[in-house]
């Protein structure tokens, strides 16, 4: 869980929605967090204290003046005991109070008194959020450290369309474990490559494979939380883009070699996750083949270029990292891999340890010999590989 043993005070302000803030407080106890809720009076007249009790199993704070601290100093007490504040929903007035150094209610004295990061998901009206006076006080946070969660563009419970409605719960909770993840790829430009590739046959059948793309997802997900400037290159799946990468599909094993060559050379690591079919069918059929028409077609295969050996071949390229499935004879076949592409890091697995599925046991193949990672999930085993490949990176 990627938020384990983190200590989270989740503020919630008025504003409609504040019912979005139980489903986040639901999403970061999953993750592992520990939550401590704090409400505005406002905030009370959209969801009640009760309901965030029962998903955080801690009681709720709303009075500044709460007698249940022995020392009347929840403002202090709370803060101390936070590793970060996130306050969403944060209304317009909330903004300006933080930003103006107000402390006239128990979040606004606590977010003055704290010594931990805090973390702001804006939400109200278009109108509001244009204001200028909004964009001075959002300014004016941004300089003094606060990191500002959105807000997006969309439907608004007044009826309107427009920036300033809230970050939806998961982006939310995504940034706040992006916030604690070492920044071990910060400034770089990392590619990768992703899913199965589609060879067609003729207009409604292909050869294809098993691959998911989860495994690929996963390390594009954890490179961003890292601080990379993520491009992924992916074939089709059903998975959904990971925030902060920028997808660019493809179809075909020529259709993924055209699009990473032509953004290899400004990259500084190349991880080539995908399933790339080895080979394609020489001439595709233009109508669907009838098998009516004289028994089993004849098929003509011919070689996809190696995308990973392309691109470790250019001058100056990046670093690349590549994996390799196989079903039998691992250490062999993936040190055969890396020396025959000449790339310095191969990430292998036995197919029935993981292809396809959603966990993996792997194993990092370098020039020192072998070294493998316990059996875990995709999500984990992506964090890890994150850290082993900027090790490796490193000058």
């Amino acid at each position: 869980m990627e938020l384990q043993g983190k200590r989270i005070l989740l503020g919630v302000t008025g504003g409609v929605a504040a019912y979005k803030a139980a489903l986040l407080l639901r999403m970061l106890t999953s993750a592992g967090a520990r939550v401590q809720v704090v409400m505005t009076e406002a905030a009370t007249r959209f969801v009640t204290p009760v309901t965030f009790q029962a998903l955080s199993g801690l009681p709720v704070y709303v009075d500044q003046w709460d007698a249940r601290e022995a020392n009347n100093m929840a403002h202090i007490n709370l803060s101390r005991d936070a590793d970060a504040i996130l306050v969403a929903p944060a209304s317009a007035n909330f903004l300006a109070r933080v930003a103006q150094g107000l402390a006239d209610d128990l979040l606004t004295t606590l977010v003055l008194a704290r010594d931990c990061p805090l973390l702001v998901a804006p939400a109200m009206n278009r109108q509001m959020w244009e204001n200028p006076a909004t964009q001075r006080n959002v300014a004016l946070l941004r300089q003094d450290g606060v990191t500002c969660l959105g807000p997006v563009s969309g439907q608004q419970a007044c009826g309107e369309e427009g920036e300033g409605r809230m970050l939806e719960p998961e982006d939310i909770c995504e940034a706040l474990i992006a916030h604690f993840t070492p920044k071990v790829l910060a400034g770089k430009q990392v590619l990768m490559t992703a899913g199965p590739t589609f060879e067609p046959i003729d207009p409604v059948r292909g050869i294809t494979n098993l691959s998911s793309g989860r495994m690929g997802y996963a390390l594009a997900r954890a490179a961003a939380r890292a601080g990379a400037q993520v491009t992924l290159v992916s074939g089709p799946v059903a998975l959904p883009v990971p925030n902060g990468v920028t997808r660019v599909g493809v179809r075909s094993a020529l259709e993924m070699h055209e699009a990473v060559m032509a953004r290899a050379t400004a990259a500084q690591l190349f991880i080539a996750v995908a399933a790339v079919a080895d080979y394609r069918v020489d001439q595709v059929a233009e109508q669907k083949l009838k098998k009516e028409l004289g028994g089993p077609p004849e098929i003509r295969l011919v070689p996809n270029p190696d995308i990973l050996a392309d691109v470790a071949a250019l001058e100056a390229g990046p670093f690349c990292v590549g994996f390799a499935a196989e079903s039998e004879q691992l250490e062999t076949y993936a040190q055969r891999k890396r020396e025959r592409k000449g790339v310095p890091l191969i990430i292998g697995n036995l197919i029935q340890d993981g292809f396809g599925g959603e966990s993996n046991r792997v194993i990092l193949f370098d020039a020192q010999g072998a070294h493998p990672l316990p059996l875990a999930s995709k999500d984990q085993l992506a964090a890890q590989l994150v850290e082993e490949i900027a090790q490796r990176m490193a000058p």
